[in-house]
């Protein structure tokens, strides 16, 4: 087929919502012919020299950027993206339009950004759309909000309503019901884009691994001395949640354990200081920021992976410790809920703060004292993410997909 991918952000070598972009954009690129529409400031010198070194011959990249405003850096990261992301998707159509004329693509994809409140104006075109992974409907339960500092709160409240505000965007809702399929990332968001009018909804994690990386972390061995080490990443902010992993590390009491904090942010002052005031500082080491080889070292020596986070629509790390063999540790939430299963860790129920430290203080018990549970779970986990998260896999689900809405 002739496909067109709409990927604002796409690098190579990268996480996050570049990272997703480059990964499907290749996948897709082994079955397909390829255009993808981007944005060169971001990352054109980075995938010309990728390209210049591995040569994809059917993937083909058309670079724009608004007139205007040719840095979506420029005015800040946060606020000033997401403007210049909106105005670039309005852009993208006529771009898009342009090419459909001349190569008559037999389908177009919203690859990034991840946002589902935001719309696609590609899916004005006159061919079947793909609109996803989308994610970002999650909220962190209000309960959990006793918790957070006034900035936090804050925080939380602009993120609701922008968020409301979107939906309230008729080319939002025309973006979720021209949809010949949409992929949520997780359940809360399916939900609001069944309300927008979605109906061909699938979810999926917008995540995976290549096979160089999942073999790399399964040759990872569970760490054989006596002391058991609890690791948690990420960075250091409220929705994270780690500081509910700290209060359930206390509330285990469990001899001979470490629980080590990889990241840095916002948070770092209140956790240190809430270690030292339930007593357990001696027993927990804050990393700070440290790249990404050190980190999956960091990993390697460590037992079992806490991710308590409120409101995460990825979790990347959850898919990179099980590849490693390691039981995850979960709230019952948001994308890390859709990674790990029974099998391959604990998914704890978020009800009320006290509810969840209780629980995930359990499982760390759990864990510690049969450690036979452990190492099946970390031998399911590995399992899970060959068979389901690697980007082969991904794409071949991407494939079949393809195939079916246009057969139809």
């Amino acid at each position: 087929m002739k496909v067109l991918l709409s990927a604002y952000s796409c690098e190579p070598g990268m996480g996050s919502e570049p990272g997703v972009g480059w990964n499907i954009v290749r996948e897709v690129a082994r079955y397909h012919e390829v255009w993808v529409i981007t944005r060169p400031d971001e990352s054109r010198d980075v995938i010309e020299a990728e390209l210049a070194s591995n040569p994809i011959p059917n993937l083909h990249f058309v670079y724009f950027t608004l007139p205007f405003w040719q840095d979506s850096r420029k005015w800040g990261q946060s606020g000033g993206m997401q403007i210049h992301y909106y105005l670039w998707q309005i852009q993208a159509y006529f771009v898009a339009r342009k090419l459909n004329h001349q190569i008559q693509f037999d389908l177009v994809h919203h690859v990034t950004f991840v946002k589902y409140s935001s719309p696609s104006f590609l899916a004005l075109l006159p061919i079947p759309f793909v609109w996803g992974p989308l994610g970002g409907g999650e909220s962190a339960p209000q309960t959990f909000w006793q918790d957070f500092s006034h900035q936090a709160k804050i925080y939380e409240i602009a993120r609701i309503l922008v968020r409301w505000v979107g939906e309230q965007d008729p080319f939002v809702r025309y973006t979720a019901r021209k949809s010949s399929a949409i992929r949520a990332t997780t359940q809360d968001t399916a939900q609001r884009l069944h309300k927008l009018g979605g109906t061909k909804i699938e979810i999926l994690s917008q995540l995976g691994l290549s096979e160089t990386e999942i073999n790399n972390l399964a040759n990872y061995k569970m760490p054989q001395d006596s002391s058991i080490r609890f690791i948690s990443i990420g960075r250091l902010i409220h929705w994270k949640g780690f500081h509910l992993g700290l209060r359930a590390f206390h509330r285990a009491n469990l001899p001979n354990t470490e629980y080590w904090i990889v990241g840095e942010g916002a948070e770092l002052n209140r956790l240190q200081t809430l270690a030292q005031d339930l007593g357990i500082s001696d027993r927990v080491k804050f990393w700070g920021s440290l790249s990404r080889q050190k980190t999956l070292s960091l990993l390697k020596s460590c037992h079992v992976l806490v991710h308590p986070s409120l409101h995460d629509s990825g979790g990347m790390v959850c898919m990179e410790a099980m590849a490693a063999g390691r039981p995850v540790i979960c709230l019952d939430l948001g994308g890390p809920a859709i990674q790990v299963t029974e099998k391959t860790g604990f998914k704890i129920k978020a009800q009320k703060p006290e509810q969840a430290v209780s629980d995930l203080a359990e499982a760390m018990i759990q864990l510690v004292k049969d450690r036979q549970m452990s190492d099946k779970m970390g031998q399911a986990g590995k399992q899970q993410v060959s068979q389901n998260y690697s980007w082969k896999t991904f794409g071949e689900r991407l494939n079949q997909l393809y195939s079916e809405i246009v057969e139809s």
